[in-house]
C-alpha cells in the first residue's frame, strides 16, 4: 500500500488510460450498433436485429484491433513506467511528483531499454522461458507419491498457467534496479534467479493470482447494471452487450488498480528472496535444455553486447 500512495501518479496515469480504453470499447461499439440499426430501417424487424448486432461486433473489433497495435506502447510507457518508480521507490529514492512521474519513469525504461520494440521483444521472449520454469518445477512435484496426484496436477497446471502471468514484469523490474545496459542479459540472470527460488515466488504469485481475479469477478458482478443501462441507451440493444461491457470494465479496474498491487507484492518477494543471490549455473543449464527461448535470449545478450543498442526484429511468437 504504501507503493500504491508514492506513485499515484502512475495510478491516476493508468486509471486514464484503462478507463479510456473501456470508455472507447462502448463508444465505438455503440456507434458501430447504431449505424447498423440506421441500416436495419431498411428492411424487416429481424434485419435489423442482425445488423445492430453485426455494426457493434464491428465496432468492438475495430476497437480491440487499435489496443492490439498500441500494445507495445502500452507495455513500454504504461506498465514498464510503473515498475519503474515501484523500483525505484524500493530502493528508497525520492519521486516526482504529479505528471513529472510519468516523465521520470519513461527516462529510466528508455535508458535501460532504448526503443520500445525492443523491450516488447524481451517480454515476448520471457514469458516462454516462464513458462518452462513452471514446467520444470510441476516435474518435480509430479515424483510426489500421491494417489490422484495427476488429476490434481492437471488443475494446478492449469491454475500455475494463469498464475505466471505478472511475473514477466518481474523479469523487466531487475534489470531496472540493477541498471543493466544489456536488457537481454539482465533478463537472462533474472530468469535464472528466478528460476532458482521457482517454488515461493509461484507460491507468490499463485496467491497473488487467486485475490486478482477474486477481486475482479467481485467488479464485475458489480458492473453488471451499470453495463446493462449502457446497452439499453444504445439504439437497438441487444442481451449480450451487458455481459460483454461489465468484462471490459472489470478488465479495465483489473489492470488499472489489481494488477499494480499484485505486482508491488510480488516485486517485494522477489528482491527479498533473490538479495544476495548468483545466478546458479545448474539452472541455467536446465534451463537452456528446456526453453529455445532461453536460448535465444541469451543470443540476443551476445549480439547486443557486440554491437549496441540495435533494436531486433520481431520476437519469435510475437
Amino acid at each position: 500500500m504504501g507503493i500504491m500512495r508514492a506513485t499515484a501518479p502512475f495510478l491516476v496515469f493508468r486509471m486514464t488510460v484503462y478507463f479510456g480504453i473501456a470508455l472507447a470499447y462502448v463508444l465505438v461499439t455503440g456507434t458501430g450498433a447504431g449505424i447498423g440499426w440506421g441500416i436495419g430501417n431498411f428492411g424487416d424487424e429481424e434485419f435489423r436485429a442482425g445488423s445492430t448486432f453485426y455494426g457493434g461486433i464491428a465496432g468492438f473489433g475495430l476497437t480491440a484491433g487499435v489496443i492490439y497495435f498500441l500494445r507495445e506502447y502500452l507495455l513500454y510507457v504504461v506498465k514498464a513506467g510503473h515498475i519503474a518508480v515501484m523500483v525505484e521507490m524500493l530502493d528508497g529514492r525520492d519521486l516526482p511528483r504529479g505528471k513529472g512521474q510519468i516523465a521520470y519513469a519513461k527516462g529510466i525504461v528508455t535508458e535501460r531499454f532504448g526503443e520500445a520494440s525492443v523491450l516488447f521483444a524481451v517480454d515476448q521472449l520471457v514469458k516462454g522461458v516462464i513458462r518452462a520454469i513452471t514446467g520444470l518445477v510441476q516435474g518435480l512435484m509430479n515424483f510426489l507419491p500421491v494417489p490422484g496426484l495427476d488429476r490434481i496436477m492437471g488443475v494446478v497446471r492449469a491454475y500455475l498457467r494463469l498464475a505466471v502471468g505478472l511475473v514477466d514484469e518481474v523479469i523487466l523490474a531487475h534489470g531496472i534496479r540493477t541498471r543493466a545496459d544489456n536488457p537481454w542479459d539482465s533478463a537472462r540472470e533474472a530468469l535464472v534467479l528466478y528460476g532458482q527460488n521457482g517454488g515461493p515466488m509461484l507460491r507468490n504469485a499463485a496467491w497473488l493470482t487467486l485475490f486478482t481475479y477474486g477481486l475482479s469477478i467481485l467488479v464485475f458482478l458489480a458492473m453488471l447494471a451499470p453495463a446493462a443501462l449502457v446497452v439499453y441507451l444504445i439504439p437497438g440493444a441487444w442481451s449480450a452487450g451487458g455481459l460483454v461491457f461489465a468484462i471490459v470494465f472489470a478488465w479495465a479496474v483489473k489492470v488499472a488498480l489489481i494488477e499494480p498491487f499484485a505486482i508491488a507484492c510480488l516485486l517485494q518477494a522477489f528482491f527479498k528472496i533473490t538479495d544476495g543471490q548468483a545466478p546458479n549455473p545448474e539452472w541455467e543449464a536446465r534451463l537452456d535444455g528446456a526453453s529455445r527461448k532461453f536460448a535465444r535470449i541469451k543470443d540476443r545478450a551476445m549480439d547486443w553486447a557486440t554491437d549496441g543498442r540495435t533494436a531486433p526484429g520481431p520476437a519469435p511468437g510475437a
